[in-house]
């Protein structure tokens, strides 16, 4: 249950996907005056460094941010963050998605990010120790069901599980259902994979169900090595801010560019 660990991992072309339209929605939320919370239920250690051992052993940063660094123009809040966190902790570092949040975020705005694993979260204290974040030890849907809705009510939710426990497939469905109706204006995105099992489909058709206006969007990629079973990502966002149906749609474009 508490295996995970997303360096293996880190800068893969999920992440580009993930990660680009989640800097997009943050600053587009922020052109506003009004204050806004973030939170994030499943944080991970939050900084990255691309040269680790566990990141080279999978080479996926190298086919993920690696070639994409280039699609997006300098002004992109996804190229602005990376930048940043570059010349903060060295070339060979990267943003996960809370460090990204941090960003983008102002004083005025609330972040509260969970993660459970021990080491992770120690991690992810640390790194987050220069900003203005609240960080939770603990079961990530047991801090959103606690804060839910939280002040201020205007915000994003990123809901980003490893999907290790098969049981999250049917257990999301319930979880967003419960937390789109206690937070009717937030925004609430979750990342999924696309796997060759189909084991994610079911999943997506109850939320389909049940959330008919959000926006799913899906990309896909071959797979990172010789029988993995991921061969895409997927987001699904319920109140999709205005213009991220385009942003992904252009995105889409990009990744169609890559070999299969």
């Amino acid at each position: 249950m508490l295996s995970y660990q997303h360096i293996y991992h880190a800068g893969n072309l999920a992440d580009v996907h993930k990660h680009s339209l989640l800097a997009w929605m943050l600053d587009y939320m922020t052109r506003k005056e009004k204050p806004l919370t973030y939170m994030e239920t499943h944080a991970g250690r939050a900084l990255y460094d691309l040269s680790d051992t566990a990141a080279l052993k999978t080479g996926e940063a190298v086919q993920g941010i690696g070639r994409a660094r280039g699609w997006f123009g300098k002004n992109h809040p996804y190229t602005r963050v990376l930048d940043a966190v570059a010349q903060d902790h060295g070339p060979n570092s990267y943003p996960g998605s809370p460090l990204i949040a941090a960003k983008l975020l102002r004083e005025t705005d609330n972040i509260h990010l969970a993660d459970l694993h021990p080491g992770e979260f120690s991690a992810l204290d640390l790194a987050m120790s220069p900003y203005n974040v609240k960080c939770h030890h603990s079961d990530g849907f047991d801090m959103a069901f606690a804060l839910t809705p939280p002040t201020p009510r205007r915000g994003i939710m990123l809901i980003d599980p490893s999907f290790e426990i098969k049981t999250d497939y049917v257990d999301i469905p319930r979880h967003i259902g419960k937390l789109a109706k206690a937070w009717n204006v937030g925004v609430i995105a979750l990342w999924y994979p696309i796997l060759t099992s189909k084991l994610h489909q079911p999943m997506l058709s109850a939320l389909m169900g049940a959330h008919p206006d959000a926006l799913r969007h899906e990309v896909g990629f071959a797979p990172a090595r010789p029988g993995h079973g991921m061969v895409g990502s997927g987001i699904f966002v319920i109140n999709p801010p205005f213009g991220l149906k385009e942003e992904a749609a252009k995105l889409a474009g990009k990744f169609k560019s890559l070999p299969r």
